[in-house]
């Protein structure tokens, strides 16, 4: 019997979360271990934004882009070799012209960091596919949730959607790697999770006036976009697991959601429902 698959919010972190998992590659790794093979794996992420249309790679084999700078050799060294699947962009390209949103395939597009960083931890093998789509610039929340809607359909075809974002983001406040953590990081990350269990999609919606100082948690919203739309392909019934990541650097909060289907309490339940690929 096949069942849909969950959808998954994970918190990249700095690009180093590569090279020192911590806490967030630790649950990530677990997840990945305990959730069936996905047919493929699509990923959206604030590191690849469009204007005029939604972008959905059709690469063969992306790339790995390293699209950051000044940080340890070690870490332009590493690659992630998932295959693409340009049938599934295609699959992808139908469910969005569905929804009315324009899309153009993009054969040339490798995977941004904000997608290879934690599939490292949540598939080291790398031998799923990998799939990314933009966010079409300009985007709010509810535009984020109405796109990953569009995409819900996905789950039912052995596909695992990753929003891959930060629950918090303020790199004006970086802070050296064992910083202490900032308390409205703790605070932010306490109501987003108490809303999410709660199913409060019109608090969640509206954050911005809501949680508590929220533009300091985001002084801009690129990197929370990817929650609602992983949400949004959730569903309006989920069971939600909290993994937790603790904070990084001070202001990085590293905790990822998994929103399981209702009919499924938790992703423990779909061992035994693997998909075949």
């Amino acid at each position: 019997m096949r069942h849909a698959f969950p959808t998954l919010f994970v918190s990249h972190g700095a690009p180093t979360f590569a090279l020192e998992p911590g806490l967030a590659g630790a649950s990530l790794m677990a997840l990945g271990a305990e959730l069936p093979r996905p047919r493929a794996i699509v990923v959206v992420s604030p590191h690849w934004t469009t204007r005029g249309g939604v972008g959905v790679t059709a690469s063969e084999a992306p790339a790995t882009l390293h699209d950051f700078g000044g940080f340890p050799p070690a870490l332009y060294q590493l690659g992630y070799p998932a295959p693409g699947l340009p049938a599934m962009a295609e699959e992808i390209r139908r469910l969005l012209s569905a929804a009315g949103w324009s899309s153009l395939a993009d054969p040339r597009r490798g995977l941004d960091h904000g997608a290879w960083v934690p599939l490292l931890h949540l598939v080291p093998t790398a031998d799923v596919p990998v799939l990314q789509v933009s966010l079409p610039m300009p985007l709010d929340p509810l535009g984020a949730w109405q796109l990953g809607r569009a995409l819900r359909p996905l789950r039912e075809a052995g596909v695992l959607l990753v929003g891959s974002g930060s629950l918090t983001h303020n790199l004006y406040e970086f802070r050296a790697a064992r910083a202490p953590v900032e308390g409205y990081v703790e605070r932010f990350a306490r109501w987003t999770a108490h809303a999410l269990q709660a199913a409060d999609l019109d608090a969640l919606l509206d954050y911005r006036n809501r949680a508590p100082e929220a533009e300091r948690a985001h002084p801009t919203e690129e990197h929370i976009l990817p929650l609602f739309v992983a949400l949004g392909a959730a569903g309006e019934h989920y069971a939600l697991r909290v993994l937790e990541g603790g904070v990084q650097h001070g202001v990085l909060a590293m905790d990822h959601y998994l929103f399981c289907p209702s009919t499924v309490p938790s992703a423990q339940d779909m061992l035994h429902a693997a998909i075949p690929s």
